[in-house]
């Protein structure tokens, strides 16, 4: 008995496919079937290092990037026109006027058989020096000889309200006038002796009952100031119509309690 394959068994279960693609025992083995065609048998494919070298001989010319083109500068736009602003107005004007039927007490800026102290600060000397001068062209105008007239200075605006204080307390001046100028700088400094001087200048008018008028100048700039020199003359008409005022109250009382 043959010794049975293993190709003919039944349970080779790729026995169709082995006889197909094996050939028969003691033939002669077939070509090789060609499954795929090839287009290109008749084509020499060049080696590798044919190609490179091929590529090694060609020399091209570098490509120089083109300039690239400057951008136009922008067009700037025109400044527009500045509006001119309106200074602001420093007070509303108009006259003051009391209805009719009313008692009036009033005082006015004269200066007759009356005696007047000025303190001004010699800080902004060119300020105060034109400060004072209208101060004093004021009182002469109202009558106030120069006699009758006490000039003290002090160092600065913070000393203002001492000095006003002393004179006051005195009793011998119907009224003090204080002239000084402070002006902005970059720091606080400006805030406190406004302020102060202010405030003091106020308690010593309000302690003694004597008019202290307020001619200190508290400006942003030197041009502001030389503006406002003209403010002694007022300050000096703020206090001798005050002083008046104060004296024709003292009057009127003394009246009442006389009869």
């Amino acid at each position: 008995m043959s010794e049975q394959r293993p190709e003919d068994a039944e349970d080779w279960p790729l026995r169709d496919w082995s006889t197909r693609l094996r050939p028969p025992s003691g033939a002669e083995p077939a070509e090789a079937e060609i499954l795929y065609e090839d287009d290109h048998e008749d084509e020499d494919v060049p080696e590798v290092e044919d190609v490179v070298d091929e590529e090694d001989e060609v020399d091209e010319p570098a490509l120089e990037p083109e300039p690239a083109e400057e951008p136009e500068p922008a067009e700037e736009p025109e400044p527009a026109a500045e509006e001119e602003l309106e200074p602001l107005a420093e007070h509303a004007e108009g006259e003051f006027r009391v209805p009719d039927g009313y008692a009036i007490l009033e005082g006015e800026p004269t200066g007759h058989r009356r005696s007047v102290a000025i303190v001004v600060s010699r800080f902004n000397g060119e300020i105060t020096n034109r400060l004072l001068q209208s101060a004093l062209d004021e009182l002469e105008e109202a009558g106030i000889a120069q006699q009758s007239i006490l000039v003290m200075p002090v160092p600065g605006a913070f000393e203002l309200p001492i000095a006003a204080m002393a004179l006051a307390k005195t009793r011998r001046y119907a009224c003090i006038v204080a002239l000084g100028c402070v002006i902005r700088g970059d720091t606080p400094h400006f805030d406190f002796v406004a302020s102060e001087a202010a405030s003091g200048l106020q308690l010593a008018g309000i302690e003694t009952g004597v008019p202290v008028s307020f001619g200190l100048l508290t400006c942003d700039t030197a041009e502001q100031a030389e503006a406002r020199v003209d403010r002694g003359a007022w300050a000096a008409r703020t206090a001798l119509e005050m002083a008046d005022a104060f004296a024709q109250l003292r009057t009127t009382i003394a009246a009442a309690r006389g009869q």
